[in-house]
């Protein structure tokens, strides 16, 4: 079954609640939500969509991030939802394993509400059909005790990968709840 839009709903409803400093800069989000429906996790819905990311963190405090191939930035592991998906943590949960190759039995989720969830733009792409849209990326914590020989990236849309102190990260919120979660 497909993650829904009342899943969506319920798991920005609980972030939040969490957040409630964060309710103005998802307010897109919210609109968006109500007018798309279900439509709000198709990779196809360009007034904007959900997607999922990972947080993976280890006991020395670093994050896993990846350079991505195709935008030759170094992000989070993540994505577009799939049909499979049935909640949106396990959607971060997917895309983490099919970009690095990591054991899912060696990662654990933190919480099943998002550490953070970024709203951002994505630019327009002639080669996909793609006009300019949003993302709404669900952004999970996960901790684990694996090491750097337990990556094996998806060359296809992955080149590189690198464990990064928190403090390195300058996007904001999202540094300092990280930092937060680590300490």
């Amino acid at each position: 079954m497909s993650i829904t839009a009342q899943h969506v709903r319920a798991t920005l409803d609980a972030y939040l609640d969490q957040h409630p400093a964060d309710k103005e800069a998802l307010a897109s989000l919210d609109e968006i939500l109500v007018e798309a429906g279900d439509t709000i996790t198709s990779r196809k819905e360009f007034r904007g969509h959900v997607t999922a990311g990972a947080i993976l963190v280890r006991p020395d405090g670093r994050v896993l991030t990846i350079e991505h191939r195709a935008l030759a930035k170094w992000l989070l592991p993540g994505g577009h939802l799939e049909d499979v998906d049935t909640t949106l943590l396990d959607a971060a949960l997917r895309e983490l394993a099919e970009e690095t190759g990591i054991d899912l039995d060696q990662v654990k989720p933190d919480s099943s509400v998002p550490l953070h969830i970024d709203a951002h733009p994505i630019p327009a792409s002639e080669a996909k059909g793609e006009p300019e849209h949003q993302h709404f990326d669900f952004r999970f914590l996960f901790r684990t005790a694996i090491g750097s020989d337990d990556v094996a990236l998806q060359e296809e849309e992955v080149s590189a990968y690198s464990w990064q102190f928190p403090d390195t990260i300058t996007a904001e919120p999202l540094r300092s709840r990280i930092l937060a979660a680590t300490r």
